[in-house]
């Protein structure tokens, strides 16, 4: 572009002393006048013919004028040019979006500071590299069949094709990604490119799909095991037919046929399925749906569906065919594994990860309340030697009369939490405004724990069916709290300043509390 301006401005100046110099000219020769034009009579006539070369030069200056005026619009609309070319330039080099453009060769000639870091490349070593060698191996011979395809497509110059495809890649650094492309192949013969790729790193996403592919499959193996219920419905989901399936949940299945297949779903519920139902109708694809179902005695059961529209001869809708299965105790273990993900399996309590969730939830509201809360870290004084003497078994009694004691001190809305072992953290949310008050509320309830904790434990085992052992014990905390109100402070760094004062309770005999201020 700057080679262009040039040129144009060397034009302009030059045309600017042509036309200076012909004025200059003319006032020096006046006497040519008659030869020069009968010389030029057989060019066209202007109307400057005969005129004194006084009339001619005013011409030549309004020429000149509107040459000049010609000239500036010009180079306005090149400035206009370079500005928008500057500015797609721009748009191309910092979009959100990876871009490259790649030869015939399969050489990589263009790319954008978001390709850049998808592969954590410098432009330098990713230019003119080929990308086959960033493809990883269980794609390479998927890769080249298709850029084959490109090739010869743009070698017999057929119409455009927009194409778009998954590929795993490797990165710099050497770390697999999934990539989806977008090509745009390009067939003119005045470039070497013959596609222009738009990539998106899909790798979270691929993981997401084979993490939830591993559950559907482990779901599905329980429902082929499982015998469904298969119904064909009309267009306006009367019953037409039910199979031997459905006794399981009706009993008698003789009276079903006309009935209306909607009237058994929970109320909740039905929109929902009718408008799947409706769905399928319109669009022809089934869809899948989830409901609960009612029985007779006032059970309910989780159903899943999926139904597949049935057309005629004339392609018209005529009914649709539903396949079900009962998923009830799909959605137990979907709940069990909920539990083991987020509470503690011995006490029941939340778990460090359900903790963490929770804080943040607390340290939000803080925010917006400008209320404290506080942390109250607590580790048992006097649990080893139980373990010791009468084993785990007598220790996990212990745990559990800790974790009911502990809840029975606090709010619903605060948290009581075991972090493992003979630790246990209670989290006090929405307390005063005023940090002293604050400190108030927090103590107090950190001495009801301290009280409650020290009574003395009795705890009742059973060795067999006739004896049963009575083990009385003592066992006082050593507590730890911190109050917080500034969302910026970590959680880490909180349950931190909690963990030392209760270190500090520790190292001064046990069963006693100290606080730690984080500011």
């Amino acid at each position: 572009m700057a080679l262009v301006g040039e040129y144009d401005d060397f034009k302009t100046e030059q045309l600017r002393c042509f036309v200076n110099s012909d004025l200059n000219n003319m006032k020096k020769k006046k006497h040519l006048q008659p030869k020069i034009a009968a010389e030029n009579s057989h060019l066209p006539q202007t109307n400057i013919a005969g005129q004194p070369p006084e009339g001619v030069m005013q011409r030549l200056q309004e020429y000149q004028s509107q040459l000049e005026k010609q000239i500036e619009v010009l180079q306005q609309a090149q400035i206009a040019l370079a500005l928008s070319r500057d500015y797609y330039v721009d748009l191309y080099e910092h979009s959100p979006i990876s871009y490259l453009s790649v030869t015939a060769d399969e050489l990589i000639a263009e790319c954008n500071q978001k390709a850049l870091k998808l592969f954590g490349m410098e432009r330098k070593r990713l230019i003119n590299s080929r990308l086959s060698q960033l493809i990883a191996h269980q794609d390479k011979d998927r890769w080249h069949r298709l850029f084959s395809s490109f090739q010869k497509t743009a070698e017999d110059e057929l119409e455009q094709k927009d194409l778009e495809f998954d590929l795993s890649m490797i990165r710099e650094d050497g770390i697999e990604i999934a990539v989806h492309f977008q090509c745009i192949q390009l067939n003119k013969s005045n470039t070497p490119l013959i596609l222009r790729m738009a990539l998106t790193d899909i790798t979270a996403r691929k993981l997401i799909e084979n993490a939830l592919r591993q559950q559907e499959e482990f779901f599905r193996f329980m429902a082929e095991n499982s015998e469904d219920f298969i119904a064909v419905l009309d267009l306006e989901g009367r019953r037409l037919y039910n199979n031997r399936s459905y006794a399981k949940l009706f009993g008698d299945i003789e009276n079903l046929e006309g009935t209306d297949s909607f009237a058994d779903i929970h109320p909740d519920d039905r929109e929902r399925v009718k408008k799947a139902f409706k769905e399928t109708i319109k669009s022809g694809i089934g869809q899948r749906s989830e409901f609960r179902f009612l029985l007779a005695d006032g059970a309910i059961r989780y159903i899943e569906s999926s139904g597949g529209l049935v057309k005629n001869s004339k392609s018209e809708p005529s009914f649709v065919v539903v396949v079900s299965h009962d998923i009830t105790e799909r959605k137990r273990i979907e709940d069990e594994i909920q539990k083991l993900a987020f509470f503690d399996q011995l006490t029941q309590l939340p778990n460090r990860r359900l903790f963490n969730d929770r804080m943040l939830q607390t340290m939000a509201a803080s925010k917006r309340s400008s209320r404290f809360g506080a942390v109250i870290f607590l580790d048992l004084d006097n649990f080893k030697p139980i373990n010791d003497e009468y084993g785990h078994a007598v220790g996990d009694l212990l745990l559990i009369e800790v974790a009911n004691r502990l809840k029975s001190c606090v709010r619903e809305v605060d948290t009581v939490s075991r972090f493992g072992g003979d630790e246990f953290v209670v989290m006090l949310n929405e307390l005063h405004a005023d940090k002293n008050k604050s400190t108030i509320q927090a103590e107090i309830v950190a001495e009801k724990v301290r009280i409650t904790l020290a009574q003395p434990y009795i705890l009742k085992i059973n060795q067999d069916k006739e004896l049963a052992i009575v083990i009385e014990h003592a066992c006082t905390a050593s507590i730890g709290v911190t109050l917080f109100i500034d969302h910026k402070i970590s959680q880490d760094s909180i349950l931190k300043a909690a963990d030392l004062a209760m270190y500090q309770s520790k190292v001064a005999g046990g069963n006693s509390i100290s606080f730690n201020d984080l500011n």
